[in-house]
């Protein structure tokens, strides 16, 4: 049976903004969240020190930062393929 929440495997501050993402099913790369940090729960997020602070759940659920801010991983796995489309298709 297909899990249908995607599961992290693997996670790391790509600097700035930006996480590299590697999932169960073998799907990663880096995306930027710069453009989502809007909204009272990300405001720390936007100082780039304690952005590079997120860890990421022992089950892989998702990453998240010391005030409990996090990203649901459908959006997170959404972001990541998008990304490695855009790639494919400029080489």
């Amino acid at each position: 049976m297909k899990e249908l929440t995607p599961k992290i495997v693997e996670a790391r501050h790509a600097g700035d903004y930006r996480i590299w993402l590697r999932f169960a099913d073998g799907v990663e790369g880096e995306i930027d969240l710069e453009p989502e940090l809007w909204g009272p729960i990300f405001e720390p997020l936007k100082d780039k020190a304690y952005f590079a602070r997120f860890q990421l759940y022992p089950e892989g659920i998702t990453i998240y930062w010391p005030n409990d801010a996090d990203f649901a991983p459908e959006f997170l796995y959404t972001q990541v393929r998008k990304q490695h489309r855009s790639q494919t298709a400029a080489e």
